[in-house]
């Protein structure tokens, strides 16, 4: 069978290596990193692709379970894996299924964190995958969520100099997106209601790329590491992060 998900995968593939890309990731490991739990801990990575966050997290000692249902992103990463030392290849599950039945597919198993990085957005409900990786997490596990933030969509466009977009999407939530879909954003007030519908606490949240979504294709340069610090801090500070592209949403489950 046909990979559904090639035609976004493959060109989300080539972004990898850009500075968007570099940043959305390297910006994702650290926040991450300021919650989660200690080793040794269990963590599943629902629509975790090609192991951008995964993989890394494996080689600090966590037992990683990456559930996808594109062929081509775990092929992906299996290819990077295979690159790893064995310790760090054992501690890498790859599951090709679908976000919405991974209560099915992972059975009675339960997870310290719970990651969720840009799935969100092609979801026209977000909540009944919300309530999936509640039920994946065990008591006081962490649950990390990244979305398209539908409070900035006109930032992108206004930066590039197509003001006729920006001005249609300032009441819109959602836009066409680099990899040629229109995928929907939410803001960090709803995901919050969301968490706190399922009975999980907000703990943190943070703006991905505040500065450089608009620059397109660029590729890191020297400048990298200014950049970075830029971006972290701008992330964790009002207002820069709630005009960043991307939100991302830390919560917590209660522990009993």
């Amino acid at each position: 069978m046909e990979d559904p998900f090639s035609g976004l995968a493959e060109p989300y593939l080539a972004t990898g290596g850009t500075l968007r890309g570099v940043i959305r990731h390297t910006l994702v490991a650290r926040q991450l990193g300021e919650h989660l739990p200690r080793l040794p801990a269990q963590i599943v990575d629902i629509g975790g692709g090609a192991g951008h966050q995964a993989i890394p997290l494996a080689r600090k000692g966590y037992e990683v379970t990456i559930l996808d249902p594109s062929r081509t992103m775990l092929r992906e990463a299996r290819r990077s894996i295979a690159s790893e030392e064995e310790s760090v290849r054992r501690r890498v599950c790859l599951i090709e299924d679908a976000g919405e039945r991974a209560r099915e597919v992972l059975g009675e198993e339960s997870f310290d964190a719970v990651l969720c990085h840009g799935v969100l957005p092609y979801l026209d409900d977000p909540y009944p995958l919300i309530r999936i990786l509640v039920s994946a997490a065990r008591p006081g596990a962490v649950i990390s969520v990244l979305a398209k933030n539908a409070a900035a969509l006109a930032m992108r466009p206004a930066l590039e100099e197509r003001y006729k977009d920006a001005l249609a999407t300032l009441d819109a939530d959602r836009d066409l997106g680099r990899l040629g879909t229109v995928p929907r954003g939410d803001t960090n007030s709803s995901l919050s209601r969301l968490f706190e519908m399922v009975g999980i606490e907000t703990v943190q949240w943070y703006g991905v790329r505040v500065f450089t979504d608009h620059l397109g294709d660029r590729l890191p340069d020297a400048t990298l590491p200014e950049i970075v610090q830029l971006e972290w801090e701008a992330g964790r500070r009002d207002p820069y992060r709630s005009v960043a592209r991307m939100i991302h949403l830390i919560g917590r489950k209660p522990p009993h």
